[in-house]
């Protein structure tokens, strides 16, 4: 379970630093006042009707969303407390999904008493 979740995690952390790095171009031709094409990346098609009259009816509209150019954030820009605390975090949460192989026995020092003879067996008696 929990290297599925890791798997989970890691995939959409992957996907957030490309979604966030990539630069979104978004190209729109609208004719009359309807959408007649969106493109992502490259120009928008055009309707086909001529684009030579005085008043045009189509109209072309792009806008663009850019992307991070500098992702390297320095450790050393962080003052003392906030190092601190990262580290205290970090530690914390790994220790979170720690598990403990072996279970405390408090009575390793002390050998069971000896077991003589059964008495549920001798008188027949059980509980049901």
């Amino acid at each position: 379970m929990k290297q599925f979740f890791h798997q989970i995690v890691s995939s959409l952390m992957a996907l957030l630093v490309l979604a966030s790095t990539v630069s979104w171009t978004v190209d729109k031709h609208i004719c009359m006042g309807r959408v007649m094409d969106i493109s992502f990346f490259a120009h928008a098609d055009d309707c086909g009707m001529d684009m030579d009259m005085e008043k045009s009816c189509c109209d072309d509209e792009s806008f663009t969303v850019q992307g991070q150019d500098d992702l390297k954030i320095s450790f050393e820009k962080f003052d003392l407390d906030q190092q601190v605390f990262l580290v205290s975090f970090v530690q914390t949460y790994f220790q979170l999904f720690k598990t403990d192989s072996e279970e405390p026995y408090a009575f390793n020092e002390y050998n069971p008493p000896p077991l003589i003879r059964d008495v549920q067996v001798l008188d027949q008696t059980f509980r049901i």
